[in-house]
Order: structure tokens, then sequence, then C-alpha cells
């Protein structure tokens, strides 16, 4: 008897998984246009992203030359006489040009920090549409417990309809008593104040989703029972996924090589920048009485540089640097060290919660689903009380609700791991 229950039965878990992993595809290309759908209207998405922009257009600005200076004047002109260019060979009509060029390096050094931050913020711009991923995945599988839930609280409610119906013509023949139908009744008002709750919680999430994908009406999503996807990789290779996948390690380091690179400027801070300076100067023909010239043009260059005496100064702006790149560096070991222990902790959760789920799936549910026909037949057979049958039908509910607890958990955790790593999981 024992084994014509359970071959059935479990047949039937063989059939229900194999439909779940078939509809698991499907339910991949949903999420993930629903991700990109969420990246693309994000304003935190397009903040981001316009800040890397703006990064990258300080970076091509950055190390670019002053403008030069062009200058126009009169040189030793007479004040009787302000715009007379021929009273005194001394007095002249000059145009120069003037230029500064810092000291050779300094300009590259300032592009390379600009550009190090620029790739800092393209990256923090990544990172940003991984918690976007997670935050999708998550409320996905909120909705999909609560989808399965109330499924399993519609299909409750008929069986208990059932099992009142049952009660009631046993208590009509006289083989029952009233409080069963009573209890029944009871445990019925149960599903549904579980349904109403249910159906708010599916509101709220509808809510998130509607907020996260930035839709004008409610998304009203479809989803379907979620199923346990184990993780092949160990601790060991997760973490290398990581150290090459997660963008908030590559925004630190780039801020770690943007200090190293303020250092070097710094450094170079203690050398002079150049100025040169070109000036023409046109003089008009001069006669008179006393002396004669004719107007010979003339010219001046020089070469002017600032004089780097403030060393206090300079020595606080390396000093300055060398923190920074010291808090850099400080930030990529704490995050390696929460990866790997964030890695350590969540394949411990799942593996917890995936061995929870297959107890449910392959012992505890099959074994509900005995007990349930074990007793509704022996309540007909007159063997046991109402109450076991009622019992057993809520046990089974009960481990139900639990088993999809446990995919819901699982898909968080996985969601919350491919976060942490930096990209999708195989």
């Amino acid at each position: 008897m024992l084994m014509r229950l359970l071959i059935p039965i479990g047949c039937l878990f063989v059939v229900l998984l194999s439909v779940a992993v078939a509809t698991a595809a499907e339910t991949e290309v949903q999420l993930e246009t629903l991700v990109a759908e969420a990246i693309a209207n994000n304003p935190e998405i397009r903040g981001s992203e316009a800040q890397w922009r703006m990064q990258v257009a300080k970076a091509q600005q950055a190390g670019s030359f002053d403008d030069p200076m062009l200058m126009f004047g009169i040189q030793n002109g007479m004040v009787s006489d302000p715009l007379a260019f021929d009273q005194d060979p001394m007095t002249s009509k000059v145009i120069g040009i003037s230029q500064m060029f810092p000291f050779f390096g300094k300009r590259a050094l300032l592009r390379e920090g600009a550009e190090r931050e620029a790739e800092a913020a393209r990256w923090s711009l990544e990172e940003r549409k991984a918690e976007l991923r997670q935050m999708v995945n998550e409320a996905w599988a909120q909705l999909a417990y609560v989808e399965t839930s109330l499924q399993l609280i519609a299909k409750n409610i008929a069986l208990l309809d059932d099992i009142g119906r049952l009660a009631e013509a046993a208590y009509t023949s006289g083989m029952g008593k009233q409080v069963d139908i009573v209890r029944v009744q009871v445990e019925r008002t149960r599903m549904e104040e579980m349904k109403l709750g249910l159906i708010q919680q599916r509101r709220s999430l509808q809510a998130t989703f509607t907020a996260l994908l930035r839709r004008e009406q409610p998304a009203e999503l479809q989803v379907p029972a979620g199923v346990v996807v184990s993780v092949d990789l160990s601790a060991a290779e997760l973490q290398a996924l990581a150290l090459q996948s997660r963008p908030e390690l590559y925004a630190r380091s780039a801020r770690i090589d943007k200090a190293v690179a303020s250092e070097r400027l710094a450094r170079r801070e203690y050398y002079p920048d150049f100025t040169l300076n070109l000036e023409y100067m046109q003089r008009d023909a001069f006669m008179n009485e006393m002396a004669a010239s004719d107007g010979e043009d003339m010219y001046t260059a020089t070469v002017s540089f600032n004089l780097p005496v403030l060393t206090g100064k300079r020595r606080a702006m390396v000093v300055e640097a060398q923190q920074e790149k010291r808090m850099a560096e400080a930030d990529v070991d704490m995050l390696r060290n929460e990866i790997r222990r964030s890695i350590e902790n969540f394949l411990a959760k799942l593996e917890a919660s995936a061995q929870m789920a297959r107890l449910y799936r392959e012992g505890l549910l099959p074994q509900d689903e005995f007990a349930r026909e074990s007793t509704l037949a022996a309540y007909r057979a007159g063997q046991i009380e109402f109450m076991s049958v009622l019992d057993s039908q809520m046990k089974l509910l009960a481990d139900e609700q639990k088993y999809a607890m446990f995919i819901a958990e699982h898909q968080m955790l996985r969601a919350q791991l491919e976060a942490t790593v930096g990209t999708k999981l195989p």
C-alpha cells in the first residue's frame, strides 16, 4: 500500500520539477528584460552615467596648456602728446604674446589623474547596475513566493471545501460531530485571512517593481514558481571571479592609481614652471634739429619662472597624496575581505536553503501527501477522528509554503552572491 502511494507521488514531483526546469530559461529571459528596463529608466543610473561623462570631459581638459596671453601697448609714449609716435626715438607700439609651460611631466600627470577618476566613475556606474540587478532579482523571488503561496491557498481552500462537505455528510449520517464542521470553517477563514495578507504583499511588490522600472502604470507581472539553481563554483573560484569581475574593486583600484599620480604630481611641484614672452616693438622714423632715427623696430624675448621656495606647502601636498593613496589601498583591502567573508557566508546559507528545499521536495512533501491520503482513507473507514484529516491537510499546506519560502530564500541569496561577485553566475 505504501509503495503504491509513494510511487505516483514521486512521479508527480519529478514531472513538476521537469516543468519548472523547462520554464527556467523563459524566466531568465523575462528577468533580463526587466533588468534592462530598470537600468534604462533608473534615475540613479542616469545620474551616475552623467557623472562618469562629466569626469571624462574633465579628463579631456586636464593637462591642457593655459591660454596664451596677447598684449598690446604703447611704450615710452609722451604724456604731452600720447598719440604722437614720431616725436621721440624711444616711443614704440608694442604687441606681445606669452605662454606658460608647466615643468616637464606635470601635464601628463594631471591628465592621468583625471583619467583614473573618470575610470573610477565608470566602474561605480557598473556597480550601481549590479545593485539594481540584485534588487530586481530579489523582488522577483519575493513575488514568486507570494504567487506560489496564493496558488497553494486557493488549492487548500478548495480542498477544505471538499473536506467540509465530507464532515457535513458524516454529521448528517450521525457518524460525525458538529465540531468537525466548525473546525473546517475556522481553518477556511484563516486561509481567507492569509489570502488577503498575501494579496496585499503582492500589491506592495508590484508597486516595488513599478518604482524599479519607472513605469507610469502599476507593473502587474505574472511570475512563475521559482526553482533552486545550485552554485557549482567553490569559494576559491568565486573569490577569483570576484577579483576579476567586481566593478567596485576596479573603481577603488582606479582611485589608488589616481592617488599615485597625485603624489608624483605633488613631487613635481618642487620644480618651477616657465613662462615665455615675446614682444615686438614698432617704431616710427624720427627727425628733428638735434637727432634723427630711421625707426628701427625692436623685439624683447624673456623667460620667467616661479621660485618653488615654499617647500612646506609642497611637503604637505606630497603627504596629502600619500594619505589619499593609503586610504584608497585600505578601501580595496576592506572590500576584498568583505567579498571573501560574504562569499563564505552566502555559500553556507545557499547550501542550507538548497538542502532544506531538497528535504521538503523529496522527503517531507511526499510524506505529507501520503499522510493526508492515509488519514482520509482511514477516516472514511471509521478508524480515526476527523481532526486527523484536517491536521494532515494543514500540515501539508504549511510544508508546501515552507518549501516555497526556501526556494525564494535561495533565489535571493543567489542574487546577493552575484552582486558580491559582480557578475551573473553560470
